[in-house]
């Protein structure tokens, strides 16, 4: 794998958006992405809801911007809100002209839906797959762009800086691109690039049960974290609170937030609804409330879920606007006209993250990150619904025009090695592996959930502290496949979501300890 001037890993929104910004405006630039399944494969997919802009005469940036900090419980970086909230519609065009269909009014005008902790009605959308046309979108443009090449079933193993480097150890980091396992032949690359964008997704998998799909297990903060990258925000994991119930079946399926802003109404099992116990808003009160307000409410009655009341709702509407969804339902042998949808909240985004600038820059030189491994300071405490796919795409934009100029420093490469090959792996090592993440996902949804403790906190520690030696050993002794590196990867995010949740001392937003 011949050196890049730009390695982009991870092929979602953010990821493709900065391919494509950095392809067209330097065509002799090289730009190579990676990505660890099919170049589809990403948790953009996976996106339901929309993209939150304010457009219509009635809405404005302001009200935009106070939802958004209102949202982030007091932890937000205010001017990274208002820079996001105000270039968003700029690169909501620019999404559109790249041929990114969203539903329209019969007068022709974008459809704004309505979602929990909105004021007003804002988010683009595309019926209940708008992360699925994004990326449909996104990857038949980079197909045309002869300077990029995708290369999908390529895992990113780790960054490479100066610690692979024979030069003096010295605080100060630089990326030079990162060792890359190609998972068909199982040969590792180095990969080195004048820029690295790391735009992985999220960890949700560290929780087993999550919306997020497989590949969502936080290889872009752990590799991060092994370069020595400030890691900041951990313990902010939004649980999306409306998760299809369906017991053992791992991703969940999501139930958009937008099904409530249509006028779904949350209940239990008698019919009781709960919601402005908790809120004025009821339904529409922003995620951390609603599913903390769902913890309690199981906690206290024994029952296993609660319930989505959609019989109410004009069904033909509710048909054309979350088609997906009323198709599961009826998979699953549930009527949304006539019987209540079971849901549980799962864990769904990750608030921090890898820290960054205002440009997308990380603490080591020439590495950025995007997208939702990286904490920009948007989100404080608690994301407000579809306020991520905005996020990359502002973030793309700005990581791109820094990176053009940063690109131009020289670089030496002489000195990368290559990657030091391993032992041979056996099949009761792969059995080893799927036994640590069962066991991982367990301690992770038992002590470290919606509702904390110190005491909780501390004894995952502990065990994954003994998880930690057992896979380290294991890396260090077998042949590299994709499966162990994950499993390195979400004991890493793992530990950073423990250590970080025991220091924070005061409850905000998507973190609940009941010791502070």
């Amino acid at each position: 794998m011949p050196t890049t001037d730009f390695l982009v890993i991870g092929s979602g929104i953010a990821g493709l958006s900065f391919a494509l910004k950095v392809a067209g405006a330097c065509p002799n630039c090289s730009v190579t992405v990676v990505t660890k399944a099919n170049e589809g494969e990403t948790n953009t997919k996976y996106a339901q809801g929309g993209i939150a802009v304010a457009l219509d005469q009635y809405d404005s940036a302001e009200k935009h911007i106070q939802d958004t900090l209102k949202a982030g419980d007091g932890l937000c970086d205010e001017e990274v809100v208002n820079f996001v909230v105000r270039e968003g519609p700029h690169q909501l065009e620019e999404l559109m002209r790249l041929g990114t269909r969203f539903d329209r009014s019969d007068t022709g005008e974008l459809d704004l839906a309505k979602e929990g902790g909105h004021s007003m009605n804002r988010v683009v959308h595309h019926k209940d797959i708008t992360g699925l046309e994004i990326e449909r979108a996104l990857l038949k443009r980079v197909a045309t762009m002869k300077n990029i090449r995708l290369l999908s079933h390529h895992f990113a193993i780790d960054l490479i800086t100066e610690h692979h480097l024979e030069q003096e150890y010295t605080d100060e980091r630089t990326c030079y691109g990162a060792y890359i396992l190609n998972s068909h032949t199982n040969q590792v690359s180095t990969c080195t690039a004048r820029t690295t964008l790391l735009a992985l997704g999220g960890i949700g998998q560290v929780y087993g049960h999550t919306t997020n799909p497989v590949i969502a297990t936080g290889d872009g903060i752990a590799m991060a974290y092994r370069a020595r990258a400030e890691i900041m925000d951990m313990e902010f994991i939004q649980f999306h609170p409306t998760a299809l119930y369906q017991p053992g079946v791992s991703p969940a399926f999501l139930i958009s937030e937008a099904v409530r802003g249509f006028g779904a109404m949350l209940k239990t099992k008698n019919e009781d609804r709960f919601m402005f116990r908790y809120d004025d808003r009821g339904e529409l009160a922003s995620r951390d409330i609603v599913a903390l307000a769902i913890d309690k409410e199981l906690k206290n009655s024994g029952d296993e879920c609660v319930y989505l009341d959609c019989r109410h709702l004009e069904m033909d509407a509710f048909q054309s606007h979350f088609p997906t969804i009323f198709q599961k339902c009826k998979l699953l042998g549930l009527d949304p006209a006539k019987d209540m949808i079971p849901v549980l909240p799962a864990a769904h985004y990750l608030c921090g993250g890898i820290k960054v600038d205002h440009f997308g820059r990380t603490s080591v030189k020439q590495l950025y990150a995007c997208g939702e491994n990286a904490r920009t300071g948007l989100h404080g405490a608690n994301r407000l619904a579809s306020n991520s796919l905005l996020e990359a795409l502002v973030f793309s934009e700005r990581c791109f025009l820094k990176a053009m100029e940063d690109s131009s420093s020289p670089m030496d490469f002489r000195d990368v090695p290559e990657w030091d090959a391993r032992g041979t792996i056996t099949p009761k090592e792969h059995i080893l592996i799927a036994h640590n993440r069962r066991e991982l996902q367990a301690i992770m949804r038992d002590y470290v959930g919606i509702v904390r403790s110190d005491e909780r906190l501390k004894r995952a520690s502990s065990r994954l502290g003994l998880l930690y030696k057992e896979t380290e050993h294991l890396y260090k002794s077998s042949t590299l496949s994709p499966q162990l590196c994950e499993l390195r990867n979400l004991i890493t995010t793992g530990y950073l979501i423990v250590s970080q949740s025991l220091k924070r001392r005061v409850n905000r937003g998507g973190y609940y300890n009941v010791d502070v």
